[in-house]
């Protein structure tokens, strides 16, 4: 049984570390309404976006509008941008995700090739022995398109050259503060269903869609709008993902004072016990020797 001297350290310790989990909490619900306005800002646009890629992808003659567009017969290799943070103290996000990537691609038809986004992920895809092709980590805290569009460019870069037949995009969608969700979605070439996610989704239609006009030139827009609207996709992740991972750091922190509370709570009361027994101890003793001194 620990001493008492030992308990008051075990006391001081636990207080001391609810502490920091407080000022963690409250760091992250900072951080957390200032990620979620960044995603509020620019659903409209992702969500516009991914309706003229949809859109452009649904005309007739898809295979010859764009080679971004072409679905490949016999696919040799795919890419995954997996999104995860750069530091821990999160809960199980990064390790939902990473989870989530072994479920869809460990024993995925073609070998897979990884991108990843976060140093969390990379270390873990690392220690899997994965194939990792490239590595960005600590992104700015309110990252602009600027800062992540060569991720996109890199997953396009990699499809035209013909290095992979596939490009998935894996993150964590944000649906409220208390439930993120791992997704994977299709990016290249883009495949056109129903439930595409959340966010992303686009309207269903009844009946033909119409087909668009391009001035001046068909390829010359495409060539614009398909890249850099695919890599608009990648940065709506990421500011996704930013608003999963500190809400799940939020809740994390939140539970481990209330854990720590409990603790100091639960070890106080061991403490008192073992003082009372201990004063009671002393007390026997000098009634013991009082009762000695008068027998004599």
């Amino acid at each position: 049984m620990a001493s008492a001297r030992e308990m008051r350290l075990r006391i001081k310790s636990v207080k001391n570390i609810s502490q920091v989990t407080r000022a963690l909490e409250a760091v992250s619900a900072s951080k957390v309404r200032k990620a979620v306005q960044a995603v509020t800002a620019t659903r409209s646009y992702a969500t516009k976006a991914w309706q003229v890629l949809t859109h452009v992808a649904a005309q007739p003659g898809r295979q010859s509008l764009h080679p971004l567009l072409t679905m490949r017969p016999s696919p040799k290799a795919a890419l995954v941008v997996v999104i995860t943070g750069d530091r821990g103290l999160a809960g199980a996000y990064n390790t939902n995700v990473i989870r989530y990537v072994a479920q869809q691609f460990d024993h995925y038809s073609v070998p897979v090739k990884y991108i990843a986004v976060g140093r969390k992920g990379r270390d873990l895809l690392i220690r899997r022995h994965k194939d990792l092709l490239a590595d960005f980590s600590n992104l700015p805290a309110a990252p602009s398109f600027a800062d992540v569009s060569a991720i996109g460019r890199l997953a396009v870069d990699e499809f035209r050259k013909g290095e992979v037949d596939e490009v998935f995009l894996l993150y964590t969608d944000f649906i409220n503060m208390s439930r993120q969700m791992a997704t994977v979605k299709k990016l290249l070439p883009l495949e056109i269903k129903s439930g595409e996610g959340r966010v992303m989704d686009y309207e269903q239609h009844s009946g033909p869609s119409a087909a668009y006009e391009y001035e001046p030139d068909q390829r010359e827009i495409l060539d614009e709008i398909i890249p850099r609207f695919t890599a608009l996709q990648v940065y709506q992740a990421i500011l996704e993902s930013q608003a999963s991972e500190h809400a799940a750091r939020m809740i994390a922190m939140h539970n481990a004072t209330d854990n720590a509370k409990e603790l100091a709570t639960a070890y106080q009361l061991q403490y008192n016990k073992m003082r009372q027994q201990t004063i009671t101890n002393d007390i026997l003793d000098i009634v013991g020797g009082a009762e000695a001194l008068a027998a004599k």
